[in-house]
Parts: C-alpha cells; structure tokens; sequence
C-alpha cells in the first residue's frame, strides 16, 4: 500500500536542509530504484520552483512500504529529521486513483 509521508519544516532550517539533502535524496533514489517511490518534493515557501532564500517549509513523499508502521520507521530516520529540519512529520495511508 501507498502511504503519504508529510514533513514541516522548522523555520529557518535551509542551512541544515541544504546540508543533509544528499543523504536524504540517497534514500528516495532507493525507493524509486526498488520501484516504491510515487512521488516526492519539497513545499517552497513561496510561489517559485527556484524559492532561493525563501527555503521551504516541508516535503512529500508517498512511497509503497508494507505496513503503516514500516512507513513510520523509514520516516523516523530522515537525514532532514536527524539534523533538526523538520518539525513535525505524519504518516497516513494514501490510496491512488488518478492519473
């Protein structure tokens, strides 16, 4: 099953976003190669692709994993987690219908 993995940012946490970023895209590119990945991205904090200083204030990731709660532990050891960007992160079962 899909679940949807949604983070929010800290305030002000670019700097450590920036520095974790390899590490946590080392993990998307895991699931996306293991064929799990659906979607993933971050919200910019304004209405940009490109939000420079702005930074952003959270991601999504829905990704296929076998349990609500092995989707909560892969969450749970986010490089964005361990180095104090996000603030608060829900996990919650996401059913696909369109496209």
């Amino acid at each position: 099953m899909f679940y949807a993995i949604i983070s929010e940012d800290k305030p002000n946490t670019l700097e450590q976003r920036m520095a974790a970023r390899p590490a946590h895209l080392e993990r998307l590119i895991a699931l996306k190669d293991e064929g799990r990945l659906l979607i993933a991205g971050p919200h910019p904090a304004i209405d940009s692709e490109d939000p420079g200083p702005a930074g952003f204030t959270g991601s999504l990731v829905v990704a296929e994993f076998n349990s609500l709660e092995s989707a909560q532990e892969w969450a749970s050891d986010d490089p964005y987690l361990h180095q104090g960007v996000y603030e608060r992160v829900v996990v919650k079962p996401y059913k696909k219908v369109l496209p």
